[in-house]
């Protein structure tokens, strides 16, 4: 019996459709990267001025645009696939985007803030910003790239795009910005998770498939937070952290888990791991002797000593005159690999390399997937 051709088509699709998905890993051609500080590779830098020594010292051996002594978990995350690390989209010089582009910000929030930087608030390339940046990269990169020659070193081919991982790793400074100028939570955080929900359907809809998102981390363990506020003994947990702050993280996560489970009904082609760096970090610095590290809670680059070594008014690189000379106040300490918390805000690459090493396995993500297989979907 001849069958017609939409008959043979039909028995296609259901025959891939009984086929199992293919084990082997995911091919990404290219990252691309929304976040804040904790995944900066140099867009704050390269617009408001670089990061100073001895900031980069550990890897790098120089500033490198990124908020620690060394790589963060999105260079470990290239690195992975074998892929350069990450540029900064407002990095003019140097750059490479062939397989992906950072425009995360230092100091990003999802919602924008009404206090700049210059009034000790927060980066203007909010999450909408950002989008708004991919949106013109998308398009710009392809007029660029059909120019030829050596803008096709440069540009992302035009199928990277549906082929790349999306990374997130945003909402630190979210909870900061609330909870320091007591704006309730149960206001902020859906209105805040509504905005992160609409980017993720905005990429979806230009043909981005694979979704790699972090939650927040515990606040209450970096000395920027515990100083800010007067804490009393029982607002300590075993670990030394600040109990009410770890609580608003907690409270953002466990509404992010609602809005990635919503996202994953809403798109359905699209592959969502939602990695829980909080438990991760949290493990870590309550857990630091087991791992290898001293002083958990302790700033490596920091000033004044004391508990935490860290002063608001003295940040790691910050120097002053002395006697007619520039001399480094904020100073590295001599064993940055021993230290989990950099500069009060931020992780040394230690740091970042052993959540790294947690979270590359999928022990750690909602689905349980690795992070060399975060382009398959779960069979509903």
């Amino acid at each position: 019996m001849k069958l017609s051709p939409l008959l043979l088509g039909f028995l296609s699709v259901l025959l891939l459709l009984s086929v199992p998905v293919s084990s082997s890993p995911c091919h990404f051609p290219a990252v691309i990267n929304l976040g804040d500080s904790n995944s900066d590779t140099g867009g704050l830098s390269a617009a408001f001025g670089p990061v100073r020594t001895p900031y980069g010292e550990t890897f790098f051996r120089m500033p490198a645009g990124r908020y620690s002594d060394g790589r963060l978990i999105i260079d470990f995350i290239a690195e992975s696939f074998g892929l350069p690390y990450l540029s900064a989209y407002l990095d003019s010089l140097g750059t490479n985007f062939r397989h992906g582009a950072n425009f995360a910000s230092a100091a990003a929030t999802i919602m924008p803030q009404n206090t700049t930087l210059s009034q000790g608030g927060y980066s203007p390339f909010s999450l909408d910003v950002q989008l708004d940046e991919f949106l013109q990269f998308k398009s710009r990169s392809q007029t660029i790239y059909e120019r030829g020659g050596v803008y096709r070193e440069l540009m992302p081919r035009k199928e990277y795009f549906s082929r790349a991982l999306y990374t997130f790793d945003i909402g630190q400074n979210d909870i900061t910005a609330f909870s320091f100028l007591n704006i309730s939570a149960n206001d902020y955080i859906p209105n805040a998770l509504n905005e992160f929900s609409s980017v993720i359907k905005s990429i979806y809809e230009e043909g981005g498939r694979s979704f790699w998102i972090h939650n927040t981390g515990p606040l209450g363990c970096l000395s920027y937070v515990l100083l800010r506020m007067p804490l009393t003994a029982e607002q300590l947990d075993s670990a030394g952290c600040a109990i009410p702050y770890n609580q608003l993280a907690q409270q953002f996560n466990r509404m992010l888990n609602e809005t990635v489970i919503q996202l994953s009904k809403d798109l359905p082609l699209a592959a969502i791991a939602l990695v829980d760096i909080y438990s991760i970090k949290y493990k870590l610095i309550s857990e630091a002797t087991k791992y290898g590290f001293e002083q958990p809670l302790r700033v490596c680059c920091g000033y004044g000593g004391g508990e935490y070594n860290f002063d608001f008014n003295v940040r790691c690189s910050d120097t002053a005159e002395v006697n007619g000379t520039n001399v480094l106040l904020g100073k590295s300490c001599k064993d940055p690999s021993k230290s989990i918390i950099w500069d009060g805000v931020h992780y040394t690459e230690a740091a970042n390399r052993w959540v790294f090493d947690q979270i590359k396995g999928g022990a750690f993500s909602d689905p349980p997937v690795p992070l060399s297989m975060a382009c398959r979907r779960e069979k509903p």
